[in-house]
């Protein structure tokens, strides 16, 4: 018996890396190509949940396929993933020195074309940042293409104050949800 083919709809080296720490390699990487444009008035949980589910339904492949997206909210706002200078230094002074949430959905679909989901909730609070740390991550260039313009798995962690949740959620793919949600499912993980 062979073992079941995944797919991971998405482009993101943390992705990859989070699932090898799972002992999961996809057998391939098909970014999933949709509008990722937040609905007028859609709350970040349901954002984060349909841009998962968009993306895993969005494949046509044989066995699994595993979608993600992670969402950086302050308060009903979606913060953007951030593409140039303005945009992030807009994010890290609207989050320096308050709490915010991160929203990691995964979604699965199922060999039969079934789909399930989980949803990781976090809670993120930095300090506040001098403008000496803020142009200082800004030269990092980490924040480029990042939600809410940072990276928790760079130099931003120095500056998180409090978290409360999931680490590798914040990263971008919860880790307990996602081992739970391949193992409910039938994929074979330890």
């Amino acid at each position: 018996m062979t073992a079941p083919h995944l797919t991971l709809a998405s482009a993101s080296p943390r992705r990859r890396e989070l699932l090898a720490r799972l002992g999961v390699v996809p057998d391939a990487i098909v970014p999933a190509d949709i509008d990722e444009t937040p609905c007028r008035g859609e709350l970040p949980r349901d954002y984060a949940l349909r841009m998962a589910r968009e993306k895993a339904m969005a494949l046509e492949a044989e066995g699994f396929v595993l979608g993600g997206d992670t969402v950086v909210a302050a308060g009903r706002r979606i913060l953007p993933k951030t593409e140039d200078e303005g945009s992030a230094r807009a994010c890290l002074e609207l989050l320096s020195g308050r709490r915010h949430r991160v929203l990691s959905a995964i979604a699965l679909k199922t060999p039969d074309g079934s789909l399930q989901e989980r949803l990781s909730e976090s809670v993120v609070r930095f300090k506040r940042f001098s403008d000496q740390e803020i142009a200082a991550y800004l030269a990092s260039d980490e924040w480029r293409g990042k939600a809410g313009g940072y990276a928790i798995q760079g130099a931003a962690e120095g500056l998180v104050a409090w978290l409360g949740g999931s680490h590798s959620g914040v990263m971008g793919l919860p880790l307990y949800e996602t081992r739970s949600l391949l193992k409910s499912a039938g994929f074979p993980i330890g």
